[in-house]
């Protein structure tokens, strides 16, 4: 699906996002944010809870890579069609904390077809520097089933 000839592709996202969001659980049971969405990019946010942490006090490497898989998921539903992870690999580059608010930025590297390709920076702010936690490559599969119904609504 694309968008319509009076809607811009970012405007599509947006409605996209909208539907997904509304039905993402995990995410929103985690308390991440959807913090910009616009075509083949999106970016979430998540402070690390306690909950979070793992048995040496840094976040647990799943929490990560939800944050990280939550925003691919957001980027590679941009463009109308419902998508699915086919797969990701993540490295993990440095530890997170209680209380840090991490930000996953995914952006779309290659569409063709039913297949993509996305890049996902999970990053911290820590003493006014944005530092890398990981990076995760993810790729995609199209469904072939619009996001907003058989109407485009």
């Amino acid at each position: 699906m694309s968008a319509s000839p009076d809607e811009s592709a970012d405007e599509l996202a947006r409605r996209c996002a909208e539907v997904m969001w509304a039905n993402d659980n995990a995410s929103r049971h985690l308390q991440m944010e959807l913090v910009e969405v616009t075509a083949g990019r999106a970016v979430m946010r998540m402070v690390v809870q306690d909950f979070m942490l793992n048995g040496w006090g840094m976040c647990h490497g799943g929490y990560v890579s939800t944050l990280a898989d939550s925003a691919f998921a957001f980027a590679c539903n941009t463009h109308g069609d419902v998508t699915v992870a086919a797969g990701f690999d993540i490295t993990f580059l440095l530890p997170a904390q209680a209380g840090d608010a991490l930000r996953a930025t995914a952006v779309e590297r290659i569409r063709e077809g039913r297949s993509g390709l996305y890049d996902v920076t999970v990053s911290r702010e820590a003493g006014g520097v944005r530092q890398v936690v990981a990076e995760m490559r993810g790729r995609s599969r199209s469904l072939g089933k619009s996001i907003l119904g058989e109407d485009g609504s």
